[in-house]
């Protein structure tokens, strides 16, 4: 069974590959505990939209241009891991987190922002109760966050930080965009046209 330990030695040893960009994850998605993943799942949905794929070898990255990673990384129980992805996010090639986590002392997202920085961590509270925490981040040490459980949105504004670079990524999430938009008017269009009775039939 896998130590923390041994973690934190893969990540420093991924640190020191000097890997390419083109082979290295460009998000990684962390969270407090895997209870979150329901929540955080949305994230990964946004990603797979985009036609980013999941790397979960670090040596052996898919064929896809844009990759995620993801761990469970818990601020309270593990702060040596939390630390150690967060010193080694810049050289393992990401450039942007994706943080979500719960409860009343959710200090996952803004502990990685204040450890990554200057890589930007956008935060997700995963409970109602998490928003101040996940927020509560004092001037000169910023973090991104969404509403609680948005972790979808979280992930459309880390391909947004990757658009500004990249144009593939920015002409998926146009894309994303307009296929969003039709589904707006079908919908629509139905309820409209089919009634409120005919649209709940059909």
């Amino acid at each position: 069974m896998p130590t923390v330990q041994d973690l934190i030695e893969r990540l420093e040893s991924e640190a020191a590959a000097d890997a390419g960009p083109e082979t290295t994850p460009d998000v990684g998605i962390i969270m407090g505990s895997d209870s979150d993943l329901p929540v955080m799942e949305g994230a990964y949905e946004a990603l797979d939209e985009l036609g980013f794929a999941e790397q979960t070898d670090f040596d052996d990255a898919p064929d896809a241009r844009f990759t995620y990673e993801s761990y469970v990384v818990s601020a309270h129980r593990t702060p040596e891991l939390m630390y150690a992805y967060g010193e080694t996010a810049t050289e393992r090639g990401l450039d942007v987190i994706v943080a979500g986590a719960g409860g009343k002392s959710a200090d996952l997202p803004n502990m990685t922002a204040s450890i990554a920085y200057p890589v930007p961590v956008i935060g997700v509270p995963v409970q109602e109760k998490s928003v101040d925490s996940v927020i509560g981040m004092p001037t000169g040490a910023p973090i991104v966050a969404v509403d609680a459980g948005k972790s979808y949105n979280a992930a459309l504004s880390a391909a947004q930080v990757l658009g500004r670079e990249h144009d593939a990524v920015a002409e998926r999430l146009v894309d994303l965009h307009d296929e969003q938009k039709t589904g707006v008017a079908d919908v629509s269009t139905a309820l409209h046209d089919l009634g409120i009775d005919g649209f709940r039939d059909r």
